[in-house]
Parts: structure tokens; sequence; C-alpha cells
């Protein structure tokens, strides 16, 4: 059994986050485990509250985990201090990890900054040279190369810049720019390769972003090449949220089994 650690906060209502990571995980035959950061306290409306766990348990679980377990990917997603920064950095070095996809989680869909400055160069110092891939989204790889991002050949201007913050492969996320299809850019250091879907019209995109770093680290625990498991993973998100679940009063979340319920004859349910 392939078996994938994602290092993350828990989502209460379960479409983001650790929840969204290990159902993502599952639906890919890979075995998911899980080291919280944080509780937060939220529905599909907005977030309440959070809680961060104390550094030595978040530093403590992924030590533990790589003591008993051979992992195969390591998916890292939102981390808000510096203090589980150098915890989280810390124990990968203790351990040696294998391929780590590092989701960097700084600006929100709708351009809200949830990382302070701090925290920010804390990421790209401690983290970023650890990560095979990282994954922004156009908010934070503007943030990350402080600059506008406007059309493609841009996307392709910061993915050059990005890798030489310390990333070997990156996939600037295109969802947000404005154009008849969701496209992406995704870069290896020597290749550059455009992936579209076709734009899904629906307000349930809850953990869209959790999900989709997730599938990428699901396939490479997998044995798929960075561009294989980049592919694999961007038909997973679009068929994910094409099958959104309209569940409660704000945004929804993707429906990460889709394709198992469509095999299972299960679709009726929803």
């Amino acid at each position: 059994m392939r078996v994938a650690l994602t290092i993350a906060g828990s989502d209460s209502s379960g479409g983001a986050g650790i929840q969204a990571d290990l159902k993502t995980f599952q639906a890919h035959g890979v075995f998911g485990m899980s080291a919280v950061t944080a509780v937060t306290v939220q529905n599909t409306q907005k977030v309440y509250d959070i809680q961060e766990m104390y550094p030595k348990i978040v530093h403590d679980q992924i030590t533990c985990l790589f003591d008993d377990i051979e992992i195969h990917a390591v998916k890292i997603g939102m981390v808000s201090s510096i203090e589980l920064i150098q915890a989280i950095a810390k124990a990968l070095k203790t351990v040696k990890p294998p391929p780590i996809v590092l989701d960097p989680v700084m600006i929100s869909k709708s351009g809200y900054r949830l990382l302070n400055q701090d925290a920010q160069d804390a990421l790209i110092q401690h983290l970023f040279p650890l990560a095979e891939v990282i994954t922004p989204n156009i908010y934070e790889a503007q943030v990350l190369i402080d600059r506008k991002i406007k059309n493609i050949d841009n996307m392709k201007s910061a993915a050059l810049d990005i890798l030489k913050l310390g990333a070997k492969k990156v996939v600037v996320k295109g969802g947000h720019l404005e154009e008849d299809h969701a496209t992406d850019i995704i870069y290896d250091g020597q290749e550059f390769k455009r992936l579209q879907s076709r734009w899904v019209e629906t307000k349930n995109t809850h953990g869209t972003g959790c999900t989709f770093s997730s599938a990428i680290a699901a396939n490479i625990a997998l044995g798929k090449n960075f561009f294989e498991a980049v592919t694999l993973a961007k038909a997973y998100i679009t068929g994910a949220i094409e099958h959104a679940l309209s569940m409660g009063k704000g945004h929804g979340p993707t429906h990460h089994f889709f394709d198992l319920y469509a095999k299972a004859k299960l679709n009726q349910v929803f």
C-alpha cells in the first residue's frame, strides 16, 4: 500500500484541510496519514476561530510516523506561524522525507492575506528548499514575486522566479485569471507545460486548493512523474468541482469520491 502524509490544519466542515487531503488520498488508492497543525472552527460560510497546536506536538507527530511507517509523499498545507514552520522543517530534515508538495496558503481565493510577512519569509526560508513541488495560486504567486500577473506569459515568468526562491518545481494555478478556461502553468526547471480545463460555474469550491495539491501528492506517491502527477490531479479536481456538493449556506465542498460514487451507482444520493 502506498502512503501519503498531510501536514495541515483541520477543517471542521470537512471540505478543506486534512479532511480534504485524506479523502483525496483515499480516492486515489493511497493510505492517508495526518500531522495536525491547527484546529479551526468553521463552516461553509466562514472561519470563526483557530487554535494552533504546540510546535513540539506537530514535530513529534511527523517524526513518530516516519519512525514506524514508510511514507511515499508528503503534502504541507496551511501553517500560520514561524514556530510551526520551523518545527515542521526540523522534523522533515530529521527524517529525510520523500517528495514534498507544498501548498503555500498565503492568500485566499478572494485575495485576502492569510499569512503575515514574517511567517511568509519563514515559509520561503525553511520549507521552500525542502519542497519538490510548490502550488501557488495567482494571488500567492504575485506576492512571492512582488508584481502583478495578468496573462500566461506573466505566469511563466512567475514560475521562473519562484524557482529562484528554492523550489524545485512549480505549478502556478491560473483559476483566478479571468479566462474562458482554468489554466495552470507547470514548470520543472527545464520545460513549461500549459494545462487547461473547462471552467465550471459553481459557488461550491471550498477546499479546491487543498484537494488539488493532495491529488498531486497522491499521484507522486503512486510513482507518477511530475508532469503526469499534475495532469492527473488537474483532471481529478475538475471532476470533483463538476460534481461539487451543495451543502450549507455558503461555499460547499467538492466531491472527492465522485468517480467512485459513479462506479458504485451512488450518484442519485446527491
